[in-house]
């Protein structure tokens, strides 16, 4: 790929890429075409990774029966001649081999790894396709392979930046954790509520047997870190601006931060890594590598 590709910057959003697809005039016919189903490979950078097999097999039915209306975006494939990498269609890709379906409409676009990825993102997104995990590995892949800020991010997917850090900040949570809410076991507010809790896995546990709210979540890991605190240890309530900028930290270093600020007498910042993988990623931030 062209370093004038890459370097385009994120922004031209799924609408402004595809414009071209369904705003041709009728004078130019979208360069549609049919391709064998084995021609077609998945976009490894895929940002959905869980497709439930009563879903597809719900889609394969619609297939069979209309066909597939709405035709899937391929690229060629930047590694084999001959083949060609899906952009957007993925699921209808699948569900098309469910339904016995030899061949695809597809339309074949010249994109860039950025422009790849961002479709898929934002397709996924604005037809809620994705778990809250799988979002916020979206946006930690862009903003680690390309350089792209929280703001920036939150600018081109027209979503606010405390929506952008919310998610990242789902990185943090232990794997298991991480898994139950992949599973619709936890929702989004029942894990943001265990971000701060050093027990987060058995939390999150209690909280799947027992069918608890997000509110009663919230009361519980109040109660639970209130109970560690001895009354020399208590610190004041901190304040939103402390919060957010744990929020920022916690969700840029992909670990758990803690600021305890003190006012005019300073104050401790505690970074909890989980291996020596992540304390080794640590030192090199901090050493500016």
């Amino acid at each position: 790929m062209s370093d004038k590709h890459e370097k385009r910057g994120l922004g031209r959003g799924l609408s402004a890429l595809m414009a071209d697809v369904d705003l041709i005039p009728s004078e130019r016919p979208a360069p549609r075409q049919v391709m064998p189903v084995e021609q077609l490979t998945p976009n490894p950078d895929q940002p959905r990774r869980s497709f439930a097999p009563e879903a597809l097999q719900e889609l394969a039915d619609s297939l069979r029966s209309k066909g597939i209306l709405q035709p899937l975006i391929v690229r060629p494939h930047p590694n084999d001649r001959g083949l060609f990498q899906i952009v957007a269609g993925e699921r209808r890709w699948r569900a098309a081999q469910i339904a016995q379906l030899h061949e695809v409409p597809v339309i074949v676009r010249d994109l860039s790894d950025t422009e790849v990825l961002e479709i898929a993102i934002v397709e996924n997104i604005q037809r809620a396709d994705l778990n809250s995990i799988e979002e916020a590995a979206s946006y930690r892949l862009l903003m680690d392979r390309f350089g792209h800020t929280q703001e920036k991010l939150a600018e081109a997917l027209n979503k606010s930046r405390s929506h952008i850090a919310n998610h990242l900040r789902l990185l943090t949570l232990p794997d298991q954790v991480q898994a139950w809410l992949k599973e619709g076991k936890l929702t989004a507010g029942h894990a943001r509520a265990l971000i701060t809790a050093p027990n987060a896995v058995d939390l999150a546990r209690k909280i799947i047997e027992k069918g608890l709210s997000v509110r009663e979540t919230e009361e519980l890991v109040r109660r639970q870190t209130a109970v560690k605190d001895t009354p020399a240890k208590r610190s004041p309530e901190k304040d939103a601006d402390t919060r957010a900028l744990e929020g920022d930290l916690s969700a840029h270093l992909k670990m758990r931060v803690a600021i305890k600020h003190a006012g005019q007498d300073g104050g401790q910042m505690v970074i909890t890594y989980k291996d020596l993988d992540q304390l080794d990623r640590l030192c090199q931030v901090l050493a500016g590598h």
